[in-house]
């Protein structure tokens, strides 16, 4: 059975970041990709001049009325911009039992545009990360929510998913991109085991959207793959495939986009 997997996020005009690089990524991916907008952006590969955040009895009406009539497998969520649109999420999740849900704690445009307002980050660890079956930060990310320096090493970096943990996920990712080497090595932790997932790292600037891409990856592969480290590690196999290929694109001056569908289209010869 196909699985529909719903993203909730905000907007990206050029596609390569929220909810239109989610849809891209689950179509890829072979799951049937549905979406709540919960924001606007004006933004480009070069950085985000604004945003517009969707009225909050608008964002719940989409929430409810797609629970209403189709069944959701799984679920990521993106950009909530606010503390009120994150407690108007959660809300609606909980109210309609919602499960599998994959979070991206959206903070920081690639361009260094906050995306999520200070005073939403308590009710993000408050209303959301207990909803989480996976959460995926990176490392300033992981800083922010736990109060704390960023982690400089795998070491700090296992202290710190376990940590993690403790706010309410089932499991975590923690991102290591932010560390420097031949190698940017990811953290899974199930609360008992800590697995390193490496990849290599590849030296291009098309990297807009990489977060959006991998939870939305992880979302879509959850419901196909019998355990979630087996799904991470395959979000994690596409996503680098996918950078791997971003250069067959020409999209904008900035961080371009990943090539989501490196898969299935075909090059120029």
């Amino acid at each position: 059975m196909i699985p529909n997997v719903l993203s909730i996020a905000g907007i990206d005009p050029s596609g390569g970041a929220g909810l239109f690089a989610d849809l891209k990524t689950f179509s890829a991916l072979g799951a049937y990709g549905t979406g709540v907008v919960v924001a606007l952006t004006a933004q480009n590969t070069r950085g985000v001049t604004g945003v517009q955040a969707v009225p909050l009895p608008f964002i719940g009406q989409q929430i409810d009325t797609l629970f209403a009539d189709v069944r959701i497998d799984s679920l990521k969520l993106g950009m909530l911009g606010t503390a009120e649109i994150a407690g108007t999420v959660a809300t609606a999740l909980r109210r309609h039992a919602a499960r599998r849900i994959v979070v991206d704690p959206v903070m920081v445009a690639k361009s260094g545009h906050h995306l999520l307002a200070p005073d939403a980050v308590e009710t993000l660890r408050r209303e959301i990360l207990p909803l989480a079956e996976i959460l995926t930060p990176n490392l300033p990310e992981a800083a922010v929510l736990l109060e704390s320096e960023a982690p400089r090493s795998v070491a700090e970096m296992r202290l710190a998913a376990r940590a993690l943990r403790q706010l309410g996920p089932r499991y975590v990712l923690l991102k290591g991109g932010h560390l420097e080497g031949p190698e940017s090595i990811d953290l899974f932790d199930d609360g008992v085991n800590q697995v390193e997932l490496p990849a290599a790292r590849i030296a291009t600037k098309n990297t807009h959207g990489t977060g959006c891409t991998l939870s939305a990856a992880i979302a879509a592969l959850l419901p196909q793959h019998p355990s979630p480290l087996e799904a991470v590690r395959a979000a994690k196999s596409y996503l680098t495939h996918a950078i791997a290929a971003s250069g067959e694109l020409d999209v904008g001056t900035g961080h371009g986009p990943v090539h989501h569908f490196h898969a299935l289209w075909k090059t120029s010869s």
